[in-house]
């Protein structure tokens, strides 16, 4: 999800703006690393053609520099990339050889190097095992609940489950909850690093074992004697709600900035969550999303609540654990396609299916479900079909990072590659449709490149980006990447809607 983050630092933008190198300089560097790394003559050819390109190409159409002094974004702040898919050469090159942070337009990496690397068909599982016994409708030791990356283990997934293990006719479970998380490396981390907002969704950190994307629901529902009713879902006793929010007779809009939340904790698993602001009785039934409990916390929470509901009960309590080699299988489900979840990730951003699906490339392609691990995967899966991309720095594969670094040109590169493999269906199609869906819903209305442009976002502070392609009036198809580094990004849309309706209408 697309999310405006708090102010980067002036150094970070002063290291951004000291990307401005000169061309040949950063050829240079790209000649070095390659004999450094024996990548292969035809890849240094390659690289040396495609540098002289970025000489020659056009500047950027009229309009776009229009938008961008309108907006005060000096040209030098962006980078730009256009390419005909069936062309030699890129149309339009605007500072496109220089790193940049490209916000959520990083998980155009993550996701095709996932379906390349893991297969459009790839799934997830999660298991439900023992190593006790069952004597009528007892089990007598522990449950384990074993996790292996899967991005999208909703609520109704994980009730989906327990139902096949309740089915087995077991009620009573006499020991723990274990829960093992160890097919990830312990990611560790804070979660309000970023920006300092540790309960939104957007921040939440991968889990082996991630359920619900590790979020309480609140649902909003106006009253008709006034007054709006908040419900909790999954609504553990630990979890209290102090309601001050007042319903208000305005339009829906942006009701999300008007609703107010402040979290205290106490202890290690107390939560008070006062809401306060307003809400829009015009909105009806919304819901809100916020990250309360520690993973463990969380898990145990929503287990309790859904195995009450079948009717079952627990006895002990909840830990950290590992399966043991010899435990039986009680039950499993298995996710969505790979190339489902793609689309989830590209169509709505979302940060921690991504991060998700990096560490399970890792786990997966290398040796380790790590970020170091995975990073070293898609830089040999990059090198091994020509794409050596030297400056390309990944964090977290999200995009919401103020360290991940992919040049303009590059990342052309990547959906040059992608629109001439062979599961340019699936990738493509997991882009937001301008004017239609995804984080594109609300853009290009009324004109004309409207529903025929399949482009992922990304923005952060001090960040505007778009990558994807455009499929103009005369039936072509072109690769675009259209990337803002600046104090004012934010103020960018209008130039970088100006380059898609300029590339889809030109002759």
């Amino acid at each position: 999800m697309n999310t405006n983050l708090h102010e980067y630092a002036k150094n970070d933008f002063s290291a951004i703006d000291g990307f401005g190198r000169s061309r040949l300089t950063q050829s240079k560097k790209l000649f070095v690393f390659i004999r450094e790394h024996s990548c292969s003559f035809v890849v240094t050819l390659f690289l040396l053609l495609f540098t002289a390109t970025l000489i020659h190409a056009a500047s950027l159409p009229a309009p776009v520099a229009k938008a961008l002094r309108e907006a005060g974004i000096p040209a030098a702040s962006v980078g730009v990339f256009v390419q005909d898919v069936s062309a030699r050469k890129p149309l339009i090159v605007h500072k496109a050889d220089r790193p940049m942070s490209p916000a959520s337009t990083m998980k155009l990496v993550t996701t095709y190097a996932g379906l390349e690397l893991l297969g459009p068909a790839y799934t997830w599982k999660t298991e439900v095992l023992t190593s006790g016994t069952v004597t009528g409708d007892v089990l007598t030791g522990d449950l384990i609940v074993k996790g292996y990356g899967d991005p999208a283990l909703t609520l109704e997934s994980f009730w989906n489950l327990l139902r096949d293990v309740r089915g087995l006719g077991i009620r009573e479970i006499r020991g723990d909850l274990v829960l093992d998380n160890s097919y990830f490396q312990a990611t560790g981390g804070d979660p309000g690093s970023f920006d300092n907002e540790p309960s939104r969704p957007y921040n939440v950190m991968p889990e082996a074992l991630l359920v619900n994307f590790k979020t309480v629901r609140f649902r909003l529902v106006p009253e008709e004697g006034g007054g709006v009713r908040i419900i909790a879902d999954p609504g553990p006793a630990r979890l209290r709600i102090v309601n001050r929010l007042l319903p208000d007779d305005g339009p829906c809009n942006d009701w999300r900035e008007g609703v107010l939340t402040e979290i205290s904790r106490y202890g290690n698993d107390a939560v008070t969550v006062l809401v306060s602001g307003s809400y829009p009785r015009a909105c009806g039934d919304k819901s809100l999303y916020l990250s309360l409990f520690n993973n463990t916390g969380h898990v145990d929470a929503l287990f309790r609540q859904l195995w009450q509901e079948l009717g079952g009960t627990l006895v002990g309590g909840v830990r950290e654990g590992v399966a043991a080699s010899g435990a039986r299988l009680l039950a499993s489900r298995e996710s969505r396609a790979l190339a489902e979840v793609v689309r989830d990730i590209n169509k709505f951003s979302n940060n921690v299916m991504a991060r998700q699906l990096l560490l399970t490339i890792g786990r997966e392609a290398g040796s380790e479900g790590s970020t170091r691990g995975a990073v070293q995967v898609v830089d040999k899966w990059l090198a091994e079909r020509g794409m050596a991309f030297p400056e390309l720095e990944i964090e977290n594969g999200s995009g919401l990072s103020r360290t991940e670094r992919i040049t303009p040109a590059h990342l052309g590169t990547l959906l040059l590659a992608a629109w001439r493999g062979p599961l340019m269906a699936e990738f493509v199609s997991s882009l937001p449709i301008a004017a239609v869906d995804g984080t594109m819903k609300k853009r290009l209305h009324d004109q004309g490149v409207a529903g025929h442009a399949h482009i992922k976002t990304g923005s952060l502070r001090g960040v505007k980006a778009i990558a994807g392609y455009v499929h103009d009036r005369k039936g072509r198809s072109v690769a675009v990447v259209f990337i803002i580094n600046h104090p004012d990004a934010s103020a960018g849309q209008a130039a970088q809607d100006a380059l898609l309706e300029w590339v889809y209408s030109r002759n």
